[in-house]
């Protein structure tokens, strides 16, 4: 009966975690989306795009457990900037190249 309580105990406390961090990656994902993206060196567009993969496969996660159209939206955004910022970061590598 104690083992009980302490394995039920153990879940309820995981569950308040994944729900802390489910907010923490959605707060986060909001925020990234806020940035200015103007006069960005090319080392801070790596950065952002490494950032917005990051956070859209954490986001993959809680949809897939979710399946909340908000987290998919909030997916396409990020993939959105993610794209924008590594077309010009692939523009700028195929012309140092030449």
């Amino acid at each position: 009966m104690v083992e009980n309580l302490i394995h039920l105990r153990k879940l309820q406390n995981y569950k308040t975690t994944l729900k802390i961090k489910i907010m923490d990656i959605i707060d986060e994902a909001l925020a990234f989306e806020q940035k200015k993206l103007k006069s960005l060196s090319t080392s801070d567009r790596i950065e952002i795009s490494r950032k917005a993969k990051s956070l859209i496969l954490g986001l993959n996660e809680i949809y897939k457990r979710k399946k909340d159209e908000q987290i998919m939206d909030i997916m396409k955004r990020l993939t959105a900037i993610k794209r924008k910022v590594e077309k010009r970061l692939n523009g700028k590598h195929l012309v140092a190249n030449i």
